[in-house]
């Protein structure tokens, strides 16, 4: 079983530098990759995006890239231009304020004054983010599998306090219900007392029976020990993506759950019950993070 909660690097050579992917992810419904890539190779998101949707599985993913050393071909100032550009503002300043300076800092919003002279390699290029994100996607899977390990783990531990819930709930069920028995029939010797009637035996056992039935939650308490043990064989054996079935069970779960809970007006099963939909409830925001 493995977590949607991951992060990994990868770096691969490129120039005299290196190129350096970052990988996060949290939990999603589906698989939500968002590429940030440098400016300059914005075009190349694709190849990244590729590399991911291929290896990862579910949850968001953001990948952040950057370049350690000399890369990619340094941009140079157009100076040509650069003086161009500066002479014109100097002769709008000349026509409109001959005393106002013009400053330099207004040639940072000039578009296209640096320029690169050597032309990137973009098969280089693709071929070192693609390994850097293999390499990151790798590292990612082998965090996603320890935080998996250790959420399984936990899991685990909740569906053996909700297996001893169970148990104890099929244990009081009986008692409950002629504990119900008894005092129906006091409340019914009390209220005949002194009348000059007798209530049928058979009348009497009817009207238990309705009651027996009304509180009856042997079914559930079956569905719900079901839906454990299958989520426990998802747990410890299964290898593929188990997150969308393990919610389906869980939802199952505290349906039974609320179902015995209104049908249980006993003070000492309470207990039970009230642990018994915490333990599905702690349980359902941990599966959140389950891939």
């Amino acid at each position: 079983m493995q977590s949607m909660t991951g992060y990994g690097s990868g770096r691969a050579p490129l120039g005299e530098g290196q190129v350096v992917l970052e990988l996060r992810t949290v939990n999603h419904r589906f698989l939500d990759v968002r590429v940030r890539l440098p400016s300059r190779i914005q075009g190349r998101t694709p190849t990244v995006e590729r590399v991911i949707r291929a290896r990862l599985e579910r949850g968001r993913v953001d990948v952040t890239a950057r370049f350690e050393g000399q890369t990619l071909p340094q941009p140079t100032l157009d100076l040509d231009r650069a003086r161009a550009v500066y002479g014109e503002l100097a002769a709008v300043r000349d026509a409109l304020n001959p005393d106002e300076p013009v400053p330099l800092a207004l040639l940072s919003s000039v578009p296209d004054l640096f320029v690169v002279n050597r032309i990137i390699d973009e098969e280089a290029l693709d071929r070192a983010l693609e390994q850097a994100a293999k390499e990151a996607c790798s590292a990612v899977v082998s965090m996603r599998d320890k935080e998996g390990a250790a959420l399984g783990s936990e899991l685990a531990s909740q569906l053996s306090e909700l297996g001893a819930r169970i148990a104890a709930l099929k244990v009081a069920v009986p008692e409950m219900l002629e504990g119900r028995r008894t005092r129906l029939r006091d409340r019914l010797d009390a209220l005949l007392a002194g009348v000059d009637a007798e209530l049928e035996p058979s009348r009497l056992e009817q009207e238990i029976a309705v009651l027996a039935d009304r509180s009856d939650v042997a079914e559930e308490l079956v569905r719900l020990d079901s839906h454990r043990d299958q989520m426990l064989e998802l747990i410890e054996n299964s290898s593929a993506p188990v997150g969308k079935r393990i919610d389906f069970l869980l939802q199952e779960m505290a349906r039974e759950a609320n179902t015995i809970g209104s049908k249980v007006q006993d003070g000492a099963m309470t207990t039970h019950v009230i642990a018994l939909k915490a333990c599905v409830e702690q349980m359902r925001e941990q599966a959140q993070n389950v891939l």
